[in-house]
Protein backbone atom coordinates (compact mmCIF):
# COMPACT_ATOMS: atom_id res chain seq x y z
CA UNK A 1 0.00 0.00 0.00
CA UNK A 2 2.91 2.52 0.88
CA UNK A 3 4.45 1.77 -2.82
CA UNK A 4 0.93 2.99 -4.44
CA UNK A 5 0.82 6.19 -1.30
CA UNK A 6 4.55 7.17 -3.17
CA UNK A 7 2.95 7.07 -6.68
CA UNK A 8 0.25 8.99 -6.47
CA UNK A 9 2.48 11.43 -3.89
CA UNK A 10 4.92 11.65 -6.31
CA UNK A 11 2.23 12.12 -9.11
CA UNK A 12 0.76 14.73 -7.41
CA UNK A 13 3.57 16.60 -7.24
CA UNK A 14 4.89 16.15 -10.50
CA UNK A 15 1.02 17.62 -11.93
CA UNK A 16 1.40 20.81 -9.04
CA UNK A 17 5.04 21.45 -10.78
CA UNK A 18 3.33 21.48 -14.15
CA UNK A 19 0.79 23.57 -13.16
CA UNK A 20 3.30 25.85 -11.78
CA UNK A 21 5.89 26.22 -14.50
CA UNK A 22 2.23 26.88 -16.83
CA UNK A 23 1.25 29.66 -14.35
CA UNK A 24 4.72 31.36 -13.93
CA UNK A 25 5.27 30.86 -18.41
CA UNK A 26 1.75 33.18 -18.18
CA UNK A 27 3.29 35.45 -15.70
CA UNK A 28 6.47 35.78 -17.64
CA UNK A 29 4.85 36.01 -21.07
CA UNK A 30 1.95 38.79 -19.60
CA UNK A 31 4.90 40.63 -18.30
CA UNK A 32 6.46 40.60 -21.31
CA UNK A 33 3.99 42.34 -23.24
CA UNK A 34 3.54 44.94 -20.71
CA UNK A 35 7.24 45.73 -21.16
CA UNK A 36 6.66 45.89 -24.73
CA UNK A 37 4.49 48.20 -24.66
CA UNK A 38 5.66 50.37 -22.04
CA UNK A 39 9.32 50.41 -24.17
CA UNK A 40 7.36 52.50 -27.11
CA UNK A 41 5.88 55.26 -24.32
CA UNK A 42 8.78 57.65 -23.26
CA UNK A 43 9.83 58.09 -19.65
CA UNK A 44 7.03 61.01 -18.46
CA UNK A 45 4.11 58.95 -19.85
CA UNK A 46 5.41 55.68 -18.21
CA UNK A 47 5.49 57.60 -14.86
CA UNK A 48 2.21 59.06 -15.48
CA UNK A 49 1.03 55.83 -16.03
CA UNK A 50 2.17 53.59 -13.60
CA UNK A 51 1.29 56.61 -10.93
CA UNK A 52 5.10 57.33 -9.64
CA UNK A 53 6.73 60.38 -9.23
CA UNK A 54 9.95 61.58 -11.33
CA UNK A 55 12.31 60.27 -9.89
CA UNK A 56 14.80 63.01 -10.61
CA UNK A 57 13.01 65.21 -8.37
CA UNK A 58 13.15 62.11 -4.73
CA UNK A 59 15.20 63.00 -2.08
CA UNK A 60 16.52 61.43 0.66
CA UNK A 61 14.44 59.64 3.15
CA UNK A 62 11.51 59.15 0.05
CA UNK A 63 10.39 55.66 -0.82
CA UNK A 64 11.98 54.07 -3.67
CA UNK A 65 10.92 50.28 -3.33
CA UNK A 66 7.85 51.47 -5.86
CA UNK A 67 10.73 51.55 -8.30
CA UNK A 68 11.83 48.41 -7.69
CA UNK A 69 8.43 46.64 -9.23
CA UNK A 70 8.66 44.07 -12.14
CA UNK A 71 6.41 46.42 -13.81
CA UNK A 72 8.99 49.40 -14.31
CA UNK A 73 11.40 49.28 -16.90
CA UNK A 74 14.56 49.26 -16.14
CA UNK A 75 15.90 52.51 -17.76
CA UNK A 76 13.18 53.94 -15.28
CA UNK A 77 14.70 51.86 -12.15
CA UNK A 78 18.20 52.40 -12.65
CA UNK A 79 17.52 56.75 -13.02
CA UNK A 80 15.45 56.23 -9.71
CA UNK A 81 18.61 53.79 -8.20
CA UNK A 82 20.97 56.84 -9.76
CA UNK A 83 19.19 59.03 -7.54
CA UNK A 84 19.40 57.27 -4.74
CA UNK A 85 22.91 56.84 -4.62
CA UNK A 86 22.90 60.61 -4.91
CA UNK A 87 20.60 61.37 -2.15
CA UNK A 88 22.44 59.59 0.56
CA UNK A 89 26.09 60.68 0.79
CA UNK A 90 26.69 57.78 2.26
CA UNK A 91 26.19 55.66 -1.13
CA UNK A 92 27.26 58.99 -3.30
CA UNK A 93 31.11 58.85 -1.74
CA UNK A 94 31.90 56.15 -4.23
CA UNK A 95 35.62 58.02 -5.26
CA UNK A 96 34.38 57.92 -8.98
CA UNK A 97 33.61 53.90 -8.93
CA UNK A 98 29.95 54.33 -10.79
CA UNK A 99 30.05 51.02 -12.84
CA UNK A 100 26.60 50.58 -12.02
CA UNK A 101 25.71 53.88 -13.37
CA UNK A 102 25.87 53.07 -16.84
CA UNK A 103 25.28 49.36 -18.49
CA UNK A 104 29.57 48.59 -19.77
CA UNK A 105 28.35 45.23 -21.36
CA UNK A 106 26.87 46.19 -24.18
CA UNK A 107 29.26 45.18 -26.92
CA UNK A 108 27.12 46.93 -29.83
CA UNK A 109 28.60 50.08 -27.96
CA UNK A 110 32.34 49.29 -28.30
CA UNK A 111 33.96 51.35 -31.10
CA UNK A 112 35.26 49.20 -33.98
CA UNK A 113 39.10 49.38 -34.74
CA UNK A 114 39.62 51.09 -31.25
CA UNK A 115 43.63 52.02 -30.97
CA UNK A 116 44.88 52.91 -27.99
CA UNK A 117 48.28 54.37 -26.56
CA UNK A 118 47.49 52.47 -23.18
CA UNK A 119 50.65 49.23 -22.76
CA UNK A 120 50.00 46.44 -20.13
CA UNK A 121 52.15 46.96 -17.74
CA UNK A 122 53.83 49.97 -18.67
CA UNK A 123 50.75 52.12 -19.07
CA UNK A 124 50.71 55.10 -21.87
CA UNK A 125 54.77 55.37 -21.27
CA UNK A 126 55.75 55.40 -24.75
CA UNK A 127 52.91 58.48 -25.35
CA UNK A 128 54.07 60.55 -22.49
CA UNK A 129 57.66 60.41 -23.51
CA UNK A 130 56.81 61.25 -27.00
CA UNK A 131 54.22 64.25 -25.30
CA UNK A 132 57.76 65.05 -23.12
CA UNK A 133 60.41 65.07 -26.02
CA UNK A 134 57.98 67.56 -28.40
CA UNK A 135 57.51 69.89 -25.28
CA UNK A 136 61.48 69.50 -24.72
CA UNK A 137 62.15 70.65 -28.45
CA UNK A 138 59.53 73.33 -28.32
CA UNK A 139 61.59 74.96 -25.41
CA UNK A 140 64.75 74.75 -26.52
CA UNK A 141 64.46 74.10 -30.42
CA UNK A 142 68.20 75.33 -31.12
CA UNK A 143 69.62 72.40 -29.21
CA UNK A 144 70.37 69.31 -31.45
CA UNK A 145 67.42 66.53 -31.62
CA UNK A 146 68.29 63.60 -30.12
CA UNK A 147 70.25 61.31 -32.61
CA UNK A 148 67.51 58.68 -34.07
CA UNK A 149 70.27 56.12 -34.77
CA UNK A 150 71.07 55.14 -31.47
CA UNK A 151 69.11 52.46 -30.39
CA UNK A 152 67.37 53.43 -26.95
CA UNK A 153 67.08 49.15 -26.78
CA UNK A 154 70.83 48.73 -26.87
CA UNK A 155 71.13 51.42 -23.98
CA UNK A 156 68.68 49.84 -22.38
CA UNK A 157 70.52 46.58 -22.44
CA UNK A 158 73.83 48.60 -20.87
CA UNK A 159 71.67 50.13 -18.19
CA UNK A 160 70.04 46.30 -17.30
CA UNK A 161 73.97 44.73 -17.45
CA UNK A 162 74.61 47.30 -15.27
CA UNK A 163 72.46 46.77 -12.96
CA UNK A 164 72.27 43.08 -12.52
CA UNK A 165 76.00 43.19 -12.31
CA UNK A 166 75.57 45.37 -9.49
CA UNK A 167 73.35 43.45 -7.88
CA UNK A 168 75.37 40.49 -8.39
CA UNK A 169 77.83 41.92 -5.88
CA UNK A 170 75.80 43.08 -3.59
CA UNK A 171 74.61 39.21 -3.44
CA UNK A 172 77.83 37.59 -2.94
CA UNK A 173 78.74 40.13 -0.36
CA UNK A 174 75.64 39.85 1.36
CA UNK A 175 76.36 35.70 1.28
CA UNK A 176 79.65 36.32 2.63
CA UNK A 177 78.40 38.31 5.44
CA UNK A 178 76.02 35.58 6.42
CA UNK A 179 78.28 32.99 6.41
CA UNK A 180 80.31 35.14 8.92
CA UNK A 181 77.30 35.76 11.13
CA UNK A 182 76.42 31.23 10.60
CA UNK A 183 80.13 30.21 10.53
CA UNK A 184 80.74 27.14 13.21
CA UNK A 185 82.38 28.70 16.40
CA UNK A 186 85.33 27.64 17.31
CA UNK A 187 85.17 24.64 19.78
CA UNK A 188 86.26 24.91 23.25
CA UNK A 189 88.13 22.25 25.62
CA UNK A 190 87.71 22.03 29.16
CA UNK A 191 90.95 22.36 31.07
CA UNK A 192 91.15 20.66 34.42
CA UNK A 193 93.75 21.32 36.86
CA UNK A 194 94.62 19.16 39.68
CA UNK A 195 95.51 20.95 43.14
CA UNK A 196 98.01 18.32 45.48
CA UNK A 197 96.49 19.17 48.59
CA UNK A 198 99.09 19.11 51.83
CA UNK A 199 98.61 16.54 53.85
Amino acid sequence: MSGAQNFWSRRKARVQAEAEAEQAEVEAQALAEEQAELEELSDAEILAQLQLPDPDTLKMGDDFKAFMAQAVPDRIRRRALRTLWRSNPVLANVDMLVDYGEDFTDKALVVENLQTAYQVGKGMLKHVEEMARQAAERENPTEPALDETEDPIEEEDVLLAAVEEDAAVEVEQAGEEIEELYAAPTPRRMKFRLEESAA
